[in-house]
């Protein structure tokens, strides 16, 4: 018979056996992203907490060193704000400034942390921060709360040292790898970016715009197609301005009919329209010393048009059922995916309102531009989905990877995140660890040819596209630099594409 006390510690050999296999198993990992992904995901499993965040810093000296990458479990992105602007200042930074490990059974009445106000209001109690590597430190593993008021132990406290020693070299190394091939690092290290994925030279050609143009206080024309990201970028323009802290104020100008938008914008005194029984506060009020942006921009009627050029160009403006003017100390940033140059043309767009917000344009590329960007934003969304909808987490087979890289996405990266959503719900559903081909395009499972490979307009792209691009390499010897030249295709794509297609030298 197996006394109690062998049984404990078999189960304990047996528990610290697979934590082991599955640390181990993270260094298969090639990238930094799923490498976190499933990092943090394996700590949230082991340690039993409801929430985590996981973060690398950058490389810069110094106590302003910013993070490079995170990744979080069971928060919203207003929540991962708050856990690395507000907690971090306490027990994160405490973490990182000392080197060492910080558990709490309760950060509430912890006399380090119970006088902060984000303490208080989401009555954070356990805690447990691990920072990363050491001299210097890498970053910091952030893990909060436990299912029945549990607080963390000495052996939860070993198992996250455990964890962080051997994450610390997987995640150097691909660091390394990422920062020589990471074209935004230059903007990385300059700006916050909180939320921008990508690597790719398309995306770091418009940061360093983003760079030049954040720190003057002057009008923003942003173009580009639908779903690029133009509202994320007006955003980082914002957030790396002297505006930064103050109001960002978003307006869609295709969203609201033209009788409501002039209230909308400039706001209307009691009795001003029918609707108006109190004092409605417009946009423009909301935005004071912030920033304003105007989404579809180039759908305002020309009567509109008239009073946005008049803010602009006297800096006030009149509530509707006002008779004194307004000053207005605001920031504009205007968004389109419309041609404004040829609307001036059709005299749909006023010159004179299209040339004060062409004050310093951006064009936003789209997702064609910078396929090589597709795989680390994938990973980000099927993250965010997982969390969103509370599901198990899943991840992308490497399969699914090179299917998303080959596929067509004409709504850019909107499309490809709802994609993502919609295949991190399937696989869930049908109770899949790793999203696959058929989660990701689920009419290919229908009207099948007889070689067994489905007929859909994506699948005839990309074998067209495949025939294509590997009858190039093989009349070019394998030249890549010549392929792109000949086919009007960036390098860095065409290597992307040789991976997505599984192409290989005969």
């Amino acid at each position: 018979m197996i006394e109690p006390s062998a049984t404990f510690l078999f189960d304990q050999i047996r528990r610290e056996r697979d934590l082991y296999r599955r640390l181990l198993a993270l260094g298969a990992q090639t990238e930094i992203r799923p490498l976190l992904a499933e990092a943090l995901g394996l700590m949230v499993e082991v340690l039993g907490a409801r929430l985590g965040y996981l973060e690398l810093l950058d490389d810069q000296g110094g106590t302003e060193r910013r993070p490079r990458w995170s990744m979080a479990y069971g928060l919203t992105a207003e929540e991962i704000d708050d856990v690395r602007d507000v907690v971090s200042r306490g027990i994160i930074a405490e973490a990182l400034a000392t080197a060492q490990t910080i558990v709490t059974p309760s950060a509430l009445l912890d006399s380090r942390f119970q006088a902060r106000e984000s303490v208080r209001l989401r009555r954070i109690e356990a805690v447990l921060c691990a920072p990363i590597g050491q001299d210097p430190t890498l970053g910091v593993l952030y893990l909060q709360g436990r299912s029945g008021a549990r607080p963390f132990s000495d052996e939860d406290r070993d198992i996250a040292e455990l964890f962080a020693r051997q994450l610390a070299p997987l995640a150097h190394r691909l660091l390394v790898r990422e920062q020589s091939s990471d074209s935004t690092r230059p903007a990385r290290t300059a700006l916050r970016l909180d939320h921008v994925i990508g690597r790719s030279e398309a995306l770091a050609v418009l940061l360093r715009q983003v760079a030049l143009i954040a720190p003057l206080d002057v009008s923003v024309l942003l173009t580009g197609q639908s779903g690029t990201g133009k509202t994320q970028i007006a955003r980082v323009i914002h957030e790396n301005s002297p505006r930064a802290g103050q109001p960002f104020i978003e307006l869609n100008c295709a969203a609201l009919p033209e009788a409501l938008f002039e209230s909308e914008l400039f706001g209307a005194l009691p009795g001003a329209h029918s609707t108006a029984t109190r004092r409605i506060l417009g946009k423009v009020a909301a935005a004071d010393r912030g920033t304003l942006l105007l989404d579809e921009v180039g759908d305002l009627s020309l009567p509109v048009q008239a009073k946005l050029l008049h803010l602009l160009q006297s800096k006030q403006y009149y509530p509707l059922g006002a008779t004194t003017p307004i000053g207005a100390d605001i920031r504009l940033i205007a968004a389109t995916n419309v041609d404004l140059e040829a609307a001036v043309a059709d005299r749909r767009f006023r010159e004179d309102l299209f040339y004060r917000l062409q004050v310093l344009p951006l064009r936003v590329p789209t997702l064609a531009e910078r396929r090589e960007d597709i795989a680390e934003l994938a990973t980000y969304f099927c993250v965010q989905a997982c969390d969103n909808h509370a599901l198990p987490r899943v991840t992308l087979s490497r399969e699914a990877v090179r299917a998303l890289e080959s596929a067509e996405w004409p709504g850019n990266v909107r499309q490809l995140a709802h994609a993502i959503e919609a295949a991190a719900i399937r696989a869930a559903g049908e109770g899949l660890a790793r999203i696959e081909r058929a989660q990701l395009f689920p009419e290919s499972r229908f009207e099948v040819e007889e070689s067994g490979e489905a007929v859909t307009f994506q699948g005839a792209t990309r074998r067209f596209h495949a025939r294509l691009l590997g009858q190039a390499l093989e009349d070019n010897g394998w030249n890549v630099m010549e392929v792109a030249r000949r086919l009007d295709l960036a390098r860095s794509h065409v290597y992307t594409l040789i991976r997505a297609f599984g192409l290989t030298r005969r």
